[in-house]
């Protein structure tokens, strides 16, 4: 049941509102406010940690894994819990293959203990990252947010994306840090939030703007074929204009190693 009321809103604010709109999945102001209360409140506010790849390639000691390894008295992947929860996500899926899910649920369990409900997809022969979020197709039929399950992000706004997502119109918003080292990431050229284009780690680069393993997407995104997100579906969305992009002053940091916990 709807109740229908009159509401008094700033005009710059009405016009953030008309922005989302997208005439496919918000056909309308009503609906456009309703989508917004909901994501403000945390209802239907989903997020997916990639832990995919073999459990040899995760490891960094003979009993941790980069999601299980210990920062600060924290596992990396309770940080990133954490850190989604305090921004309103209340459903979170991981992806990883079994010994990983098996250890990260130890850590985690069903989620209840942190007030959000948490769903274990298993990882079996995926070949990438894209392979491994399209496992979610058919759970997940709304914006969702994806952060890399080796990484900590605490530092970092991820509400910022979410936001640059909502208003976009684009298939998926990355976030984007600056790298001394672009050949080692993926590299994007920039024309305000619009990506123009993304080259996965090119051998020899000037283009200093480079992603950073968190970005959030519509359900679109799963019918972008290619094995890898960097290699296959980001670039497909670049060439297509599908593509946003949010700079971050600050910095994820990755954990590949027993010096990076640190």
């Amino acid at each position: 049941m709807k109740d229908k009321i009159s509401i008094t809103i700033e005009e710059s604010v009405l016009k953030d509102i008309d922005s989302v709109v997208d005439n496919l999945f918000i056909r309308n102001r009503s609906q456009a406010i309703e989508h917004l209360v909901k994501e403000a409140l945390g209802e239907n506010k989903i997020a997916a940690i990639l832990c995919g790849g073999s459990a040899d390639e995760l490891k960094i000691s003979k009993t941790e894994y980069r999601p299980t390894a210990m920062v600060s008295g924290k596992s990396v992947i309770e940080r990133a819990i954490r850190k989604l929860r305090d921004n309103g996500f209340r459903k979170i899926f991981i992806i990883a293959r079994k010994d990983v899910l098996t250890a990260i649920f130890e850590i985690l369990r069903d989620g209840s203990s942190y007030a959000i409900k948490i769903e274990y997809i298993e990882e079996k022969n995926a070949k990438g990252t894209a392979d491994s979020l399209r496992l979610l197709k058919g759970k997940i039929n709304t914006l969702f947010f994806v952060a890399y399950g080796d990484i900590l992000f605490d530092n970092i706004d991820i509400e910022a994306i979410w936001h640059e997502q909502l208003v976009s119109k684009k298939v998926a918003t990355l976030m984007l840090t600056t790298s001394a080292k672009p050949s080692t990431k993926g590299n994007v050229i920039l024309e305000g939030n619009k990506i123009l284009k993304f080259v996965q780690k090119p051998k020899k680069s000037e283009m200093y703007i480079v992603f950073s393993p968190l970005f959030a997407a519509e359900p679109q995104i799963f019918d972008y074929l290619g094995k890898s997100l960097e290699e296959d579906v980001f670039p497909k969305l670049a060439e297509n204009g599908l593509l946003a992009g949010r700079i971050s002053a600050e910095h994820e940091k990755h954990v590949h190693s027993k010096k990076d916990l640190t």
